[in-house]
Parts: structure tokens; sequence; C-alpha cells
């Protein structure tokens, strides 16, 4: 499995943009399918977004579809989320997650590997 952490989480206004990143360690980052998903207090997990290994192929969910844009740099071992126009609604504790296969997924429950979560607010 790979090592997952995050970065670049914080208090931004509504409108405004915030991008995050997500740091793996091991040999295999191009191995993995990568996907972010989020969690605000008292709700579940949901899907944000997720990318195939060699970056071609992007899904989103469809509360930040055409908002938020997610990436990644093999070379780097690094996914990376620009998340714009953000809203309060937004506001969650953001994971990033690797999943080693072929398949893009959107299920939680299938991902392998997650990141410790950075915070996002975004205030109204």
């Amino acid at each position: 499995q790979v090592q997952l952490v995050e970065s670049g989480g914080g208090l931004v206004q509504a409108g405004g943009s915030l991008r995050l990143s997500c740091a793996a360690s091991g040999r295999t980052f191009s191995s993995y399918v990568m996907g972010w998903f989020r969690q605000a207090p008292g709700k579940e997990r949901e899907f944000v977004a997720a990318i195939s290994r060699s970056g071609d192929i992007t899904y989103y969910g469809d509360s930040v579809e055409g908002r938020f844009t997610i990436s990644r740099d093999n070379a780097r071992n690094t996914v990376a989320l620009q998340m714009n126009s953000l809203k309060p609604e937004d506001t969650a504790v953001y994971y990033c997650a690797g999943r080693r296969g072929q398949v893009v997924v959107s299920a939680s429950s299938l991902m392998d590997s997650w990141g410790q979560g950075t915070q996002v607010t975004v205030s109204s």
C-alpha cells in the first residue's frame, strides 16, 4: 500500500479557491487509481473526484462537477484537487485515497489506502 499525506486545507471565503495536494510514498504510485473524498460533520463520506492511473480519465461527484479539478503527477507521486467557486457546503475534511488497479471507482469502500485528511472550511 502507498502512504498518503494531504496538505493545502484551510479557511476560505465563499467564492474563493483552494488547492489540495496529496503526496504518496513508494514506487508503485502509478499503479494506483486515486481519488478524493470528503466528510462533513454528521454526514457520510462523499465521493468528490477520481483519476485513472495515467490521468486521462477523471470522474466527479455531482456537487463539484465544473468547479473542482483533479490531476496527478506520477513523476512526483502527487495528486491534486483544485477547488474553485467554493461554497459553504463544501466545508468538510477532505481525504486522499488510492486503489491499486485499473478501474476508476467512486465507492470509498473499494479504496485501499487513505490519508489522514485535511480540513477545508468555507465561510459565507
